[in-house]
């Protein structure tokens, strides 16, 4: 029977909707990895974390998801080659792993939900990444930031990775459940830095009283001081219920989050 252009093009269709249907499955196995045991939210393939923390992590973990229905989970790996990421970013890995994995629920109750999270460390490539779930709209991608810069990638820099790791489930933790985040850590590095910076500001203002400086002098040293101010600031941030179910149940990533380095 001969084939008339309409048969044709519905053939065609059918073969790219195929090959869709292909290329989406080859891409939810691009990560080797399979998630942890149920009852687990911890895998530490980079050996970062020590027992006695890894066992408080969980605990946090399955209370977040028993009381508010968001699964944190935390994963360390040697570097993102290993696993199927060679040349990927953290922010690709992440959230192709947290699609695998399908972290969380997109639905409780028969409403939209989604706040899944997953913290993810590439010890070799030196890359951590918070990665949210659709649910959380990207409204919380600077909290994400704040705990990434200040709980844990502080902590990496210090050489302590497995008690930076266990503070920033805490703080995870206090994220979902809506709680006001702890301060910083007390840097005294930054300490120093404020106080160089606000000894050269005297100093500057002195001098210049001294020499009835103009007021151009002063707009110069206003605008030196301001920018100088802001590259410390930059460089103080870092470089940067009852439920029973499952941490696995369909959710998926809006892309949301925040990544950084040390």
């Amino acid at each position: 029977m001969p084939i008339t252009s309409s048969s044709a093009h519905v053939i065609a269709s059918s073969l790219i909707l195929l090959m869709g249907v292909f290329a989406s499955s080859a891409r939810a196995q691009d990560i080797e990895l399979t998630p942890p045991p149920e009852g687990q939210y911890v895998l530490d393939y980079a050996g970062l974390i020590d027992l006695k923390d890894e066992e408080e992590i969980n605990r946090i973990a399955t209370a977040c998801l028993a009381e508010k229905v968001i699964p944190i989970i935390t994963v360390t790996i040697e570097s993102m080659a290993e696993y199927g990421g060679a040349g990927m970013r953290i922010e690709t890995f992440a959230t192709l792993l947290y699609n695998q994995w399908e972290i969380g629920y997109e639905r409780v109750n028969d409403e939209y939900w989604n706040k899944g999270i997953l913290l993810l460390i590439a010890r070799d490539d030196r890359v951590a990444r918070i990665e949210l779930g659709d649910g959380w709209d990207r409204e919380h991608d600077d909290t994400a930031r704040l705990i990434l810069d200040d709980q844990i990638i502080r902590s990496f820099e210090q050489g302590n990775f497995s008690s930076g790791i266990l503070r920033g489930v805490e703080v995870l933790d206090n994220m979902a459940r809506g709680e006001r985040l702890p301060r910083p850590p007390i840097s005294w590095r930054n300490v120093a830095i404020i106080a160089v910076f606000i000894g050269l500001a005297i100093f500057t203002v002195v001098s210049l009283i001294r020499r009835r400086a103009s007021g151009w002098a002063w707009i110069f040293w206003g605008v030196v001081f301001g920018i100088l101010g802001m590259v410390l600031l930059n460089m103080m941030r870092g470089r940067r219920g009852g439920f029973s179910g499952g941490a696995f149940g369909g959710g998926f990533s809006g892309g949301g989050g925040a990544s950084g380095s040390w």
